[in-house]
């Protein structure tokens, strides 16, 4: 029977967070956090020096030249983004699927958003021409369309955009007047850098692009809310960031001195923490890698997982067998894998892609051990796929996947 009581399941107060890397505190990170919890001075809107500081030099290290009055910090990407929004008066465009935050952020504001559908080769950029489309549309029934957002390292589908197909998209924003928003929260966690080329669109389009990063992507635990974001250098970019100022100190939107702290220390690099994102960023590409087999082999559609700690399923291949357990759209999929896996699988009605497919976002976290001495020992074991916690949680995995298979299907075993 299809469910048809929404309670537990709206798209705002129960949206998924992003995919926690499932990894202890780094002990260096908590030693600042600790040491400022009773640091007198207050934080303001915007963040400290030293954070806004820290924020340059991390961009200035990717190619992206940055003076510290061009930047930005808040408590969370959700209220940056906000504050950009709030600051630019028009309609968002969204690529279809993205983050979950993202469409809530601008509708807070009054704004609408609009889906434009992504190219077949990745997630998180909307195609050209898709776009071009949807922009002389929403014109056509008076509407103002005035920011992009997207993401080249991209949650949910944990793909990276192109070069070729990011410029052609950025070539059709700015033919159309089109402020873009850049979430590069992803950009540090590539599974093989060597042969993955990621490009800013900041790089191409540096007076129309701001650049928003919520630094749990790579640098900081989830539950430390801070992101930072910058701004052209240009008389319309302080514009804009004077107003999301603005907005932000209206908001309250303060990074919390503590984590103002550890997220400047994080910023600026130091040897152990590009270690720990070195490894946790190994260790989950791994363990990704494992899981696209095992839903490739189960027969569903899945893009090769390249950047994050998450993939994005395609399970229409075996709806059959889904639907003699009940399972016919993407909150009774998010159900049925939530229960049998027995942890959050949210469906791709969450990202903003169509209630009636069946797609999911799979979390590569809950793999690595339910203990932090499990966890640990996954981060820093040479085989970790070996570890008997990782094969049972992939064991696991695969017999739920298995289980909505053709009963005459072979059953799988999980990767070695």
């Amino acid at each position: 029977m299809r469910r048809t009581d929404p309670a537990g399941h709206g798209p705002v107060r129960y949206a998924p967070h992003a995919p926690e890397p499932g990894l202890p505190v780094l002990p260096r990170l908590a030693e600042v956090l600790a040491a400022a919890a009773d640091r007198a001075p207050a934080e303001v809107p915007g963040g400290s020096d030293a954070l806004r500081e820290a924020a340059s030099g991390y961009w200035r290290r990717r190619g992206l030249p940055t003076d510290p009055g061009h930047t930005a910090a808040a408590p969370g990407p959700a209220p940056l983004l906000l504050a950009v929004t709030a600051a630019l008066a028009g309609d968002v465009l969204l690529p279809r699927p993205c983050p979950a935050w993202w469409a809530p952020a601008a509708r807070l504001v009054g704004r609408r958003t609009y889906s434009v559908a992504t190219p077949a080769e990745c997630g998180g950029v909307p195609d050209p021409y898709a776009l071009l489309e949807t922009v002389r549309r929403v014109r056509d029934e008076g509407g103002r369309p005035r920011l992009l957002l997207l993401s080249v390292a991209d949650d949910p589908t944990a793909t990276v955009a192109p070069p070729e197909v990011l410029h052609e998209t950025v070539e059709a924003a700015l033919g159309e007047g089109l402020h873009i928003v850049s979430d590069e929260t992803w950009r540090d966690t590539l599974h093989d850098p060597r042969d993955t080329v990621l490009i800013s669109p900041a790089e191409m389009a540096p007076a129309h692009v701001t650049v928003l990063t919520d630094l749990a992507g790579g640098l900081l635990p989830g539950d430390w809310p801070a992101a930072i974001a910058r701004f052209p250098a240009t008389p319309d970019g302080a514009e804009l960031r004077a107003h999301a100022l603005d907005a932000l100190t209206g908001l309250g939107a303060v990074v919390a001195a503590p984590v103002s702290a550890a997220a400047a220390y994080a910023l600026a690099e130091p040897e152990e923490v590009t270690a720990r994102r070195t490894a946790a960023v190994a260790l989950h590409a791994r363990v990704a890698a494992a899981v696209y087999r095992l839903v490739r082999d189960a027969g569903a559609l899945v893009r090769p997982p390249q950047a994050g700690r998450h993939l994005y399923a395609d399970l229409d291949p075996l709806r059959a067998g889904l639907a003699r357990r009940g399972v016919g759209d993407a909150m009774e999929l998010e159900d049925h894998l939530t229960q049998a896996l027995g942890t959050p699988a949210p469906g791709g009605h969450r990202f903003g892609d169509d209630l009636a497919a069946l797609r999911v976002r799979l979390s590569v976290a809950p793999l690595l051990g339910r203990t932090p001495a499990e966890r640990l020992e996954s981060l820093t074991a040479l085989e970790p796929l070996e570890l008997p916690h990782v094969q049972g949680a992939l064991s696991m995995f695969a017999s739920a996947l298995d289980a909505v298979r053709d009963d005459a299907a072979p059953r799988m075993e999980p990767p070695r």
